[in-house]
């Protein structure tokens, strides 16, 4: 039945087709000058909730009544409240988060996420110059404590989950307190399909077009005059895996994209490079490998085989349900990674 509404003052009315087992909660609010952002224009904040989540919402001044299928109508509550306690803390309250907190309502730890242990601790986030990051998701919770308490993280997952930008803001945030005296940022030079040819230019020229992503999420969370000031200055430095080969790392964050790509050769050389005092966060898709020649045994997979349970490494694995791009990214990659089709089997 197609969704209808009317409103009398400042209340919306929703008709309601008649169904078994049914619950209705109602939820009142404290401030009544966050209520304009909660609802959203002509009430399209409520309205995605309502369509996410199969439920009716009729609200009337500060209080909002919850009505649907008994589990509905808990996530609803749930995404309603963190909604409400993100718009508490400052932070912007668009389509994209509520997406997120309508996922994770389907997680127990929900009221943790959002407060952190339910306002035992403070929420979990991540502060950069520019915004400050939350976790989208139960996996990105996992993954942003990991990031605070192990000295080499394996990211592995999909695309869209959020595995090299969350480790570039903490490595931005370790960077602006001090905690450590460079960011480095690396990936291999390995085409994903399609051959780029000659390439003019010096050695940065040639190298940028495989970097970009990692300058795309450092100028999220930085000033561009900072990033380039700090590039300048080797604070932050972005190369090719290739040029790791030698080095000790010590004071710095590291971080290495795409390691699907790289060889156990590869791999090996890099993780190697791990020097005092620093960090290194390795992100990749086992799924998505573009080695060539035919190579299929990343040095990712190789490396996550032999060190996971190792003390000091932690392991995240993401998959399509922590997507937090468009919420047909992570459809795609749910219909990718599904039985094979006829053409993958011919």
């Amino acid at each position: 039945m197609a969704r209808k509404a009317a409103r009398t003052d400042n209340e919306t009315v929703h008709l309601r087709p008649d169904t078994h087992r049914r619950a209705r909660v109602e939820v009142e609010f404290d401030e009544p000058t966050l209520l304009g952002a909660l609802f959203g224009q002509f009430d399209s904040n409520l309205v995605q909730v309502e369509n996410r989540l199969g439920v009716y919402i009729a609200a009337r001044g500060n209080k909002i009544q919850i009505e649907g299928p008994e589990d509905a109508v808990a996530r609803a509550r749930e995404t309603l409240i963190g909604m409400y306690k993100q718009l508490e803390q400052g932070r912007e309250l668009d389509s994209g988060a509520i997406e997120a907190l309508i996922s994770m309502s389907a997680e127990p730890t929900l009221e943790g996420i959002i407060t952190g242990d339910g306002g035992k601790s403070p929420p979990i986030m991540i502060r950069t110059r520019k915004k400050t990051i939350v976790p989208r998701s139960a996996t990105q919770v996992e993954y942003m404590r990991a990031l605070t308490r192990n000295d080499v993280i394996f990211a592995l997952g999909p695309a869209g989950t959020g595995k090299t930008y969350i480790a570039v803001a903490q490595a931005v945030s370790q960077l602006m307190t001090g905690s450590v005296q460079r960011l480095i940022l690396s990936r291999p030079a390995v085409e994903a399909g399609e051959k780029l040819g000659f390439l003019p230019g010096d050695m940065k020229d040639k190298v940028d077009p495989y970097l970009r992503p990692l300058y795309d999420a450092l100028y999220d969370c930085m000033p561009p005059e900072q990033v380039e000031r700090r590039l300048a200055s080797g604070e932050i430095e972005i190369a090719p895996i290739a040029f790791m080969r030698g080095r000790t790392l010590a004071d710095a964050f590291v971080i290495l994209d795409e390691a699907q790509n790289t060889t156990r050769e590869q791999m090996k050389m890099f993780l190697t490079r791990f020097g005092q005092n620093s960090r290194m966060v390795v992100c990749g898709d086992p799924k998505q490998i573009d080695l060539p020649g035919g190579q299929r045994m990343s040095g990712l997979a190789d490396a996550v085989d032999k060190l996971e349970g190792v003390d000091g490494i932690a392991v995240t694995r993401f998959s399509a349900a922590d997507v937090v791009r468009h919420p047909i990214v992570g459809r795609i990659v749910e219909a990718y990674e599904g039985p094979l089709s006829q053409y993958d089997e011919a």
